[in-house]
C-alpha cells in the first residue's frame, strides 16, 4: 500500500467510518437474511481497512495468517500441480493428438477414439476389466463383511485371526503371488493334486488356472483373498460404531439373528458399505499389478484372455509409443470410473433421503 500523508489518512478513515456507520444502521433494519450476511461481511472488511490505514502496515494480521497457512500447503500443492495436475491435463489434450514421443506432435481430432471401435485388443481389455470388476467387488464386500461380523464377536484368539486376515493386504504382492501360483500350479500345485487324487479328475482335464478362460477367475479369487482383510478392518470400525441398545431392543422384540442383521446391522452399515463399494470399484478398474503377476508369465505380457485396460494403456504408450491412442483409452477408463462413481453417489443420496 502506498504511503499516505496524515491529511489523506484522516480523510480516508473518515470516509470509511461514514460508510461503516451507515452499514451498521442499515443492517439493524434489514430483514432479508442474505443481504444481512453480505452487510455483515462488508462491515468486517471496512473495519480491517480502517485498522490497516491506522497501523500503516502493508499486511493485516489475517493476511499474515493466511500467508503462513498457504506456505505450509504450498510444497505439496506445487508437487501435485507439477506431477499430477499438469500430466492429467496433458493426457486429456494428447487424446486428440498423434505423437510417438520423438517426432513433432500432429493433430488427430477424434480419430484416436474412432479407432477404438475396431480394436480387438481394446474390446478384450474392456470386457475383461468389467468382468473382473463385477466379480471382485461383490465377492470381496461379502467376504470382508462376513469376516468382520465373525471377528467382532467375543471368540477365542480373535486378535490372531484378525492379524491373519489382514496379513495378505500388507504382504509383498510378489511374494504372495508366488505362493498363489505354487498352490494353483497345473501339475505340482496342491489344488490340482487334490482334484486329481481325491476327486479323480483326469490329468488332461485338470484346470489351467492362469491361462484361458480361468485366468479371470483366478484374478478375482486372488484379489478377494488379498484385499478382504483391509475392508474387514473398515467394516469392523463400522460394526463397533453401532449402538448395543439397538440389538437389545431387537432382542426384546424377539428378532432372530438374521433379522438383527437385516434390520439393524445392514442399515447402520450403509455409509461404510458405500465407501467400500466405491473404493473397490475404483481399484478394480485400475487393476494392473495383479494381472501382470498372476497371468503375465515369464515375459510379463498378457494375452487377450487376461489383458486389462491399464495394461493396454501401458502397452500402447510405452511399448508401441502410440501416446495419443493410449491417452484416448485412458480417457475411456476415466469416463467409466467417473460414471460408475456418480451413479453410486446418487444412489447413496437417494437412500439417505
Amino acid at each position: 500500500m502506498p504511503k499516505m500523508d496524515e491529511a489523506s489518512k484522516a480523510a480516508k478513515i473518515e470516509s470509511l467510518q461514514t460508510n461503516l456507520t451507515n452499514l451498521i444502521t442499515d443492517v439493524r433494519t434489514e430483514n432479508d437474511l442474505k443481504k444481512k450476511r453480505k452487510m455483515i461481511n462488508e462491515i468486517g472488511n471496512l473495519n480491517r481497512q480502517i485498522d490497516k490505514i491506522k497501523s500503516g502496515k502493508v499486511l493485516s494480521r489475517e493476511a499474515k495468517r493466511d500467508l503462513v497457512a498457504y506456505s505450509f500447503i504450498a510444497p505439496n500443492f506445487i508437487g501435485f500441480c507439477v506431477f499430477t495436475l499438469v500430466p492429467i491435463i496433458f493426457a486429456f489434450a494428447l487424446a486428440f493428438l498423434k505423437w510417438d514421443g520423438s517426432n513433432p506432435i500432429e493433430w488427430a481430432g477424434i480419430s484416436n477414439f474412432t479407432r477404438l471401435a475396431d480394436d480387438v485388443f481394446f474390446k478384450a481389455a474392456l470386457k475383461n476389466t468389467i468382468i473382473y470388476c463385477v466379480g471382485t467387488v461383490p465377492l470381496t464386500m461379502v467376504a470382508s463383511l462376513a469376516l468382520a461380523i465373525v471377528l467382532n464377536q467375543k471368540v477365542k484368539g480373535r486378535g490372531i485371526f484378525r492379524t491373519l486376515a489382514f496379513f495378505p493386504y500388507v504382504a509383498s504382492l510378489v511374494a504372495i503371488t508366488a505362493v498363489w501360483k505354487m498352490l494353483f500350479h497345473p501339475s505340482k500345485g496342491p489344488i490340482n493334486n487334490l482334484l486329481y487324487n481325491v476327486f479323480h479328475v483326469s490329468q488332461e482335464n485338470l484346470p489351467q488356472w492362469f491361462t484361458g478362460s480361468l485366468v479371470l477367475l483366478s484374478m478375482i479369487l486372488f484379489s478377494m483373498w488379498k484385499y478382504m482383510g483391509y475392508y474387514m478392518v473398515i467394516y469392523l470400525a463400522g460394526l463397533q460404531g453401532i449402538s448395543a441398545e439397538l440389538y437389545e431392543a431387537a432382542s426384546l422384540d424377539g428378532a432372530s439373528t438374521w433379522n438383527k442383521f437385516r434390520y439393524v446391522t445392514w442399515p447402520q452399515l450403509s455409509s461404510t458399505t458405500f465407501f467400500v463399494v466405491v473404493m473397490l470399484t475404483i481399484n478394480c478398474f485400475k487393476v494392473y499389478d495383479v494381472a501382470i503377476m498372476l497371468a503375465g508369465g515369464g515375459s510379463g505380457e498378457l494375452t487377450t484372455s487376461s489383458t486389462v485396460l491399464v495394461y493396454y494403456i501401458y502397452q500402447k504408450a510405452f511399448i508401441d509409443w502410440d501416446l495419443g491412442y493410449s491417452s484416448a483409452v485412458a480417457m475411456v477408463l476415466f469416463l467409466m470410473v467417473l460414471l460408475v462413481t456418480i451413479i453410486q453417489f446418487r444412489g447413496q443420496a437417494k437412500r439417505d433421503a
